[in-house]
């Protein structure tokens, strides 16, 4: 027995894509397909950071206004931010104004800039083999083995706000894992 829930489409899908309407078209369409790049895996590192401890669906609406306050998450722009910008970004309504989730993405594009090979290929070092989608919500786990090594590594390249549960999310959003259910009518 699996948690798939049927859309108003008639579509299974996994219960979390049909708790808000905003969620369905993101669910459908983006997470867990593979991300690939600079720019959008630090957009997607940056948005995780800035969800922790409030719930996605407020980060998924404030994202054109993030993607707006942050130069479109251009790692080399964010990096040139100074004390002027930071003071911009906690006066910015668009996006979640606190000061170390702010600093934090200033200091992880510094970070991204001095990575030896790239964000992507740092990444996706980490992505574990393929293996069945979980039946239920229940077999979807938090934190995996490689989550918490991919948060240590991370740490260590001088990344903040990328702690394992963080790093699973990414891991999650950006198609390193595939979570959606068996059941989901989604597939790639």
């Amino acid at each position: 027995m699996s948690d798939a829930l049927p859309g108003p489409d008639g579509l299974l899908r996994c219960p979390w894509a049909l708790s808000t309407v905003d969620y369905a078209p993101y669910h459908d369409q983006e997470w867990g397909r593979p991300v690939h790049g600079e720019q959008a895996l630090y957009e997607r590192l940056c948005l995780e950071a800035f969800q922790s401890g409030l719930s996605w669906i407020t980060i998924l609406r404030r994202r054109e206004g993030f993607r707006r306050a942050f130069a479109g998450f251009d790692p080399a722009a964010v990096a040139a931010f100074d004390d002027a910008d930071v003071e911009r970004l906690l006066a910015d309504e668009g996006i979640i104004r606190n000061r170390a989730k702010v600093l934090a993405s200033i200091g992880n594009a510094r970070a991204v800039l001095e990575l030896d090979g790239g964000l992507d290929e740092l990444i996706w070092s980490f992505a574990p083999a393929r293996s069945e989608r979980p039946k239920r919500l229940a077999d979807v786990p938090a934190v995996t083995p490689e989550s918490t090594a991919l948060a240590k590594e991370l740490k260590r390249r001088g990344l903040r706000f990328v702690g394992p549960t963080t790093a699973y999310a990414l891991m999650q959003a950006c198609g390193l894992v595939d979570d959606h259910l068996a059941d989901c009518h989604v597939s790639f």
